[in-house]
């Protein structure tokens, strides 16, 4: 076998690693299909969340949340003994609230705090059929540059909710695909790895209407490798109460994106 077909057969391995990996993760108790509500206490006065028992309500940099014990919650695995200060948590599995085999994490984006219920049982999880991938192909894999703007920037974009909310941007992402350039407007995460909201020719019709593409960080001088083959679907195609933004202007690219992940399958 030739150096470049035992190079593909292994990069096609790696892919197929990462595509099984992200089922498991997708279908845990705790992933995303078990998202059932997202509730915002600014829609909550009296406190009372639907389906949810305790008291909830915004403090400051805090939720605080008072709870009986015949509510049945527990904090950090006990039963509170008065009223408890939470911050946000980095997701369910995180998460200090818990209530009969759900997991309530709280949520704060834009100065607005949420209360989230993670729950095994969900209709999503029970009916998830996997996720539907556009095949390997390394045409997809291409070498990227990412050039940072000079100050970060936000812009107000649709989400998928209803809302318009402000979107970090920190530089752009260009690659070449049959000879000419494109360019996506990207974040920068916590660990300097790339992360962009993007739509194609096939959005909303061979694919979901929106996906996510993530890569490493750029090394010193911007390059960095872009795989398309692993765009993303985002949180909110597995469970509509996720809050996902919709792509901002330009991230539309021209051409129809036939790698990684097209939608959620439903047995």
């Amino acid at each position: 076998m030739s150096t470049t077909s035992s190079t593909r057969t292994e990069a096609e391995q790696h892919w197929q690693t990462w595509h099984e990996q992200r089922t498991a993760e997708i279908t845990g108790p705790y992933g995303p299909l078990a998202l059932t509500a997202t509730h915002w206490l600014g829609d909550a006065p009296d406190g009372r969340l639907d389906g949810v028992p305790g008291h909830w309500s915004a403090d400051g940099d805090a939720v605080v949340l008072r709870a009986a014990p015949a509510d049945g919650l527990t904090v950090d695995g006990a039963p509170p003994a008065g009223p408890v200060r939470l911050g946000t948590d980095a997701g369910p599995a995180t998460a200090r609230v818990a209530h009969d085999g759900r997991r309530l994490p709280v949520l704060r984006r834009e100065g607005e705090w949420a209360v989230r219920v993670f729950d095994p049982g969900s209709e999503a999880r029970r009916s998830f059929g996997g996720i539907d991938v556009f095949p390997y192909d390394e045409r997809w894999v291409r070498p990227g540059l990412f050039r940072p703007y000079g100050a970060a920037r936000t812009v107000r974009v649709p989400n998928a909710d209803g809302r318009e909310r402000g979107l970090g941007l920190a530089g752009e992402l260009a690659f070449t695909l049959d000879g000419d350039e494109h360019t996506l407007q990207a974040a920068v995460e916590a660990d300097g790895t790339l992360w962009a909201v993007l739509a194609d020719a096939t959005s909303g019709t061979d694919s979901y209407r929106f996906r996510f593409l993530r890569t490493p960080a750029p090394a010193g001088d911007g390059t960095v490798p872009v795989d398309l083959n692993r765009t993303l679907l985002p949180p909110c195609a597995f469970a509509g109460h996720f809050v996902c933004p919709f792509p901002p202007p330009g991230n539309t690219l021209p051409f129809a994106l036939r790698a990684g992940e097209r939608n959620r399958l439903v047995r």
